[in-house]
């Protein structure tokens, strides 16, 4: 029996509800979706690895506090992070809502070994790419020679590198959204620029808590993103089962809508979306690799807000 208008404007609301893109890549074999490359600032290459001395200088004899704890092997069947869910066992950010800016992002150059700690144990490689984008990480903390970065594809956590095998960049932006007040900020180089009414994660689909950051971009699939290019975050939904099986094994995205009627209000598989003009100015002056940063509230208000 055919649908009347009614029927069918109920049918292309659910469908537009059900599409959310808490997820951008995990579904990419079967829609054909692909991250963009895009260029990027010149890196800064790092000191050489334990297993690939350069000559240097002769030093003085390091204290025990500035010892560099030793890299144990990697066993060459540890599983290389990619878009699906990262392996377990990585500490936890204990900085996660912090937003203090992120200002230097971290670019393997090489497959690396990542350790649960300083002198740890390994538990997984990160390659130079995932699925074919320059992957950039921002860097939490040093401690003792090693480097802390936040986890792709998995929510609050960090691994530990060693050094070598990666360069830098700089990392001049950041984005904090608000829970609470249904805001995105964009800050450059620790000051507000502009801010943005959103829409976030309905109940049991809440837009994960903590410092993430922008992993690539991807065409939009559909009409219902508003025509704008995709930001995948490195964040997942907390409880994947939670979200439509379209969308099991997803990201968190950043994006635009067909329409601006939701902004304010939690209806979301766990995205924030934001204007189309809005999406497009932080599509052409963010960097993939920028920390984006949930929190529940800030203490005030942004000055642009």
């Amino acid at each position: 029996m055919p649908f009347d208008r009614m029927n069918a404007y109920r049918w292309l609301r659910r469908v537009a509800t059900a599409v959310g893109v808490s997820a951008l890549l995990a579904t990419a074999g079967a829609t054909g979706w692909a991250l963009t490359p895009e260029p990027v600032p010149p890196p800064v290459e790092q000191a050489a690895a334990p297993d690939e001395p350069e000559p240097t200088a002769p030093a003085p004899s390091p204290t025990p506090e500035e010892t560099v704890p030793a890299a144990a092997p990697a066993p060459d069947d540890l599983p290389v992070v990619d878009y699906d869910p990262a392996p377990r066992g990585f500490p936890a950010d204990p900085d996660a809502s912090d937003v203090t800016p992120l200002t230097e992002g971290l670019h393997p150059t090489r497959r690396i070994a990542a350790y649960d700690a300083p002198g740890g144990r390994p538990l997984a490689f990160l390659a130079p790419t995932i699925r074919g984008v320059e992957l950039t990480m921002p860097i939490a903390e040093r401690r003792a020679g090693w480097t802390a970065v936040l986890l792709p594809s998995a929510n609050r956590r960090l691994a530990w590198l060693p050094p070598g095998g990666f360069s830098t960049v700089e990392l001049r932006d950041q984005l904090v959204v608000e829970r609470r007040a249904h805001r995105i900020t964009w800050y450059r180089a620790g000051r507000a620029v502009r801010s943005w009414e959103v829409s976030l994660g309905q109940r049991g689909q809440e837009t994960p808590l903590g410092r993430t950051f922008i992993l690539g971009r991807t065409p939009p699939p559909q009409q219902v993103y508003g025509g704008v290019d995709i930001f995948a975050l490195g964040a997942v939904p907390d409880d994947p089962n939670s979200v439509p099986a379209s969308l099991r094994g997803a990201h968190i995205g950043l994006h635009s809508w067909y329409h601006d009627g939701e902004l304010g209000r939690n209806t979301t598989n766990g995205c924030i979306r934001l204007t189309r003009s809005g999406q497009r100015e932080l599509l052409a002056e963010v960097r993939t690799g920028s920390a984006v940063v949930v929190v529940d509230e800030l203490p005030a208000p942004p000055p642009t807000a």
